[in-house]
């Protein structure tokens, strides 16, 4: 095997095409206004009439080096609080510029950008960019551009216009949105662009060639700006949020009424600590204006990942990531830095008696969280935050009595991280801090960690002007609690330290601290049209980061090799294309082998703007160690996977695609698929409309039941599993204006899983499949309709050894979120919001999807939340 490596990094050295060579950088020079210049798209003031305006673009993509198709030229004004920008798109054909409204962030059309790197770090840089019909998209690049932040949303003011000639762009952007150093505002780092909506034509000022690695340290300059002064940000923002809700009342539940009012209020601001430094903090904050998670039905041992949608979190999100794996799968969403963590879903569900009612809350309220972000002077990323959350309880009734308990302890997190660049931004070096303290009752403290420390060290270094990177992390972590809670983590889906073949491993019951580490490293290309990368990651069995990180499963070390080649040129009927192969192995600490595969896939844009993906993976036997929740590792048998997709021309009003997913492992262990088709379709410049049904089916012959004691021995229950998960997902997006928007998102999600065959694992790495596990005779096991129970007499006595459940489920589910927001002053918004869901559930196990929806539809009343919210900012600049 390493004489396979060896061999495929010889052979991609040799095939990599002649280095990067340095591109002349352009350089334009800006001057200082000499009157006001009003915002309104025209650029008829004196200024912009004279002097000349720079029109030397290039064409990115499709054909990179090539004359634009239509002209582009800018101008750039100055003064001692602004820096305006100016863009003329010609076009000779002014009809057919695409002028689709959206909304912010989403660019949709024609569109022109302006991005500096202000800091001229080479690696940090602000977009602000505007289509045609005057939506704003702006963002942080960082990482040299690997990195792109959407979420930052400054206050700056634009306005465009269409004309005989074509359209334009005026643009005023005030110095406390930038950040830059008093010492290097004479030159910054700049990027224009232009992007033809029907051509799908990008052009650049500064030419950036796509095989180039990296994309801010290419830049051109910006000169000219003399006696600027750095300045700072006050943006205060109160808000109101008023809102009622409704649903089924029950009987004999007193905290079920049928009906809630609401009031809350709270604080963001935005505060300038130094103009490189820019402190966020929010007071009891409320995000009901948020869409809501899609429904799931998780039937693994392991914590499903949940994208952010929280404002305050996901704004510069990527200073505080530190990632422990790599890549776009599972591994990559591996951080010590999880924001979910923080007003979470209460972690204590107290055990009820019957007739014993609860009301417990949903979610865990933050008090109070300040975020300190930005670049200092002497080359130093900074991301600090720290976010206290309340203590909440549950109010327990029970013949008229009430009680309360905590059920998730009041919590502070902390978050630091820092980053150093060196040599031009060639090196960098970083680290990060995270601690997590709760005050925890006499209850909680046997259920969750006490405190919780990680921390990391990361180190890059790019070669040969970016064209190759070596980078190292390592982190560590350590949880502190009683020996309860510490028993709780060791037994956990992450870490199995029961596990009864494990010799690397031993449960503690008497632990009161559990230390791990993990980490990994990688060597690639990143440049020209052949790039690859060889990369390891391990995770200690005593890792532990979910205190305020995400970590998915433990006690596991990868080798990983990719390799890809692009094809950015237009050839034949292609447009652009890649290729990429991957190949991986897997081992636990004991130096047992896991599991090794490999796939092919790729990706073709044709000249007609249609698009096809795919790709085919292979996996070999694996021993699992998580399967039996537990138990000891179990041989699980290898498959293929074969993925696909196409997807029409975007471009055009009516849009479609298909995904599709096949799945199938030796034996018949295991087969499953997936189909989702898509329809998009936007009849004008307003109204988008998408609806994406979605099936999924699964038939796997082990799917773990539950764990059972007989005559000294541990019973490991399995069962043949039929599964079926449909879903139809609809959006409506009615973009009025850049400023006004309304915004429909709903779900009907429909799941079933029928359990039968049921079965005891015998002998988890017997050669042959059928050999690990003995089926139930009909004598050895009973099942009771009535109270849904399965009897299990296994010696064949004619007495109960042990009973389970029967788990048969039906669970059907409804979500929706309308949502009208209108900005009607920069950084000053209203909402007005309306969901709703419906849910429903039984043990029957049989899918119907005509059954679903009267279930659904025709049950109880759904519960709905409406509710305003009106935020004002006020702003200091």
């Amino acid at each position: 095997m390493k004489r396979t490596f060896l061999l495929l990094i010889f052979l991609v050295i040799i095939l990599s095409n002649s280095f990067g060579q340095e591109v002349q950088k352009k350089r334009y020079d800006t001057s200082r206004l000499q009157s006001p210049i009003t915002i309104d798209g025209n650029l008829s003031e004196a200024d912009w009439k004279s002097g000349p305006w720079e029109d030397s673009f290039t064409q990115r993509e499709p054909y990179e080096g090539k004359a634009p198709r239509q002209k582009t030229t800018f101008k750039i004004l100055y003064d001692d609080n602004f820096i305006y920008v100016g863009i003329k798109a010609f076009d000779s054909a002014p009809d057919s510029i695409v002028r689709r409204m959206s909304r912010r962030d989403n660019l949709d059309g024609d569109y022109v950008g302006i991005s500096f790197d202000s800091y001229h770090d080479r690696r940090t840089a602000f977009n602000f960019i505007v289509t045609a019909s005057g939506v704003k998209d702006d963002a942080t690049m960082t990482n040299d551009g690997d990195n792109e932040d959407d979420t930052w949303d400054p206050i700056w003011y634009v306005k465009t216009s269409l004309t005989s000639w074509g359209w334009s762009a005026e643009m005023k952007i005030p110095f406390t949105q930038l950040r830059f150093n008093k010492n290097s505002s004479s030159v910054w780092g700049l990027e224009v662009v232009r992007y033809i909506y029907r051509y799908a034509e990008t052009d650049f000022w500064q030419p950036i060639a796509r095989s180039a690695p990296g994309f801010v340290h290419l830049y051109g300059e910006l000169g000219g700006l003399g006696n600027i002064k750095p300045k700072k940000q006050l943006d205060l923002t109160p808000y109101m949020v008023a809102g009622v809700e409704s649903y089924q009342k029950e009987e004999g539940n007193p905290f079920s009424t049928g009906h809630k009012n609401r009031f809350k209020a709270g604080l963001d601001g935005k505060i300038g600590v130094t103009n490189n430094l820019t402190l966020d903090f929010t007071i009891n904050p409320d995000f009901g204006q948020v869409e809501a998670d899609p429904s799931e039905v998780n039937l693994t041992a392991f914590e499903t990942f949940f994208r952010e949608k929280r404002p305050f979190f996901i704004e510069g999100k990527n200073i505080t990531s530190f990632s422990l794996g790599f890549g776009d799968g599972d591994l990559s969403q591996e951080n010590l830095f999880y924001s979910r963590r923080i007003g979470r879903r209460p972690q204590y569900e107290p055990d009820l008696r019957d007739n014993e009612y609860i009301d417990s809350p949903k979610n865990t309220s933050i008090i109070g969280a300040a975020k300190l972000t930005g670049k200092t002077e002497s080359g130093w990323s900074v991301g600090v935050i720290e976010s206290v959350a309340a203590e909440e309880k549950a109010k327990i009734a029970y013949e008229g009595e009430q009680h309360s308990q905590a059920v998730e302890p009041l919590t502070n997190y902390f978050v630091s991280r820092v980053q150093k660049d060196l040599n031009k931004g060639n090196t960098l070096i970083g680290g990060m801090v995270t601690n997590t303290s709760r005050q925890l009752d006499d209850v909680l403290k046997n259920y969750l960690h006490r405190s919780a420390t990680t921390g990391g060290f990361d180190f890059t270094q790019y070669f040969d002007n970016k064209n190759y990177i070596f980078t190292l992390n390592a982190a560590f972590s350590k949880v502190d609690g009683t020996k309860e809670a510490l028993l709780e983590t060791q037994t956990s889906s992450r870490h199995y330290f029961q596990r009864p073949d494990a010799t690397h491993i031993r449960l503690d019951s008497t632990r009161t601290s559990l230390s791990g580490f993990g980490g990994n490293m990688q060597f690639g290309k990143t440049g020209g049209n052949l790039k690859f990368l060889l990369a390891t990651m391990a995770k200690s069995p005593g890792l532990e980061l979910n205190d305020v990180g995400y970590l998915r499963s433990t006690d596991q070390i990868f080798q990983v090799f990719w390799m890809g080649y692009r094809f950015n040129e237009p050839k034949g009927i292609m447009r652009k294309a890649n290729l990429n192969l991957n190949q991986w192995n897997v081992w636990d600490f004991s130096g047992q082998y896991l599991n090794s595969g490999g796939n092919v896939n790729g990706y073709i844009e044709f000249k007609n703007y249609w698009s096809f993906h795919g790709g085919v993976n292979f996996d070999s036997d694996e021993v699992d160690n998580y399967i039996l929740r537990g138990g000891p590792g179990m041989i699980v048998p290898g498959g293929m996977n074969i993925w696909y997709g196409i997807e029409t021309d975007e471009r055009k009003k009516l849009k479609l695609s298909y995904f599709g997913n096949n799945r199938w492992n030796k034996f018949n262990s295991r087969t499953s698929s997936s189909y989702s088709p898509e329809i998009e379709y936007r009849p004008n410049n307003t109204l988008n409309f998408s609806f994406e049904p979605s099936l999924y089916k699964q038939e796997r012959e082990l799917q773990y039941v539950d764990e059972y004691s007989f005559n000294g021995h541990n019973r490991y229950l399995m069962a043949h599993l039929d599964q079926k998960v449909l879903s139809f997902s609809m959006r409506v997006n009615i973009n009025l204006t850049p400023d006004l928007t309304i915004q429909y998102w709903g779900q009907p999600f429909f799941a079933s899983g029928k359990y039968n065959d049921f079965k005891t694992i015998t002998d988890p790495k017997a050669d042959q499949f059928s050999d690990r596990y003995s089926a139930f005779k009909p004598d050895q096991l009973t099942y009771n309709s009535s109270d849904e129970m399965y009897y299990i007499d296994e010696n064949q006595d004619g007495t109960t050894d042990y009973s389970f459940e029967q788990p048969n489920f039906n669970f059907n589910e409804f979500l929706s979120n309308l949502v009208v927001r209108w900005e009607y002053t920069p950084g000053s918004t209203v909402y007005l919001v309306w969901s709703q869901s419906r849910d429903y559930s039984d043990s029957l196990g049989d899918f119907s999807l005509n059954q679903g929806f009267d279930d659904l539809f025709n049950g109880d009343q759904p519960y709905n939340v409406f509710l305003i919210k009106f935020s004002y900012r006020i702003g200091l600049h």
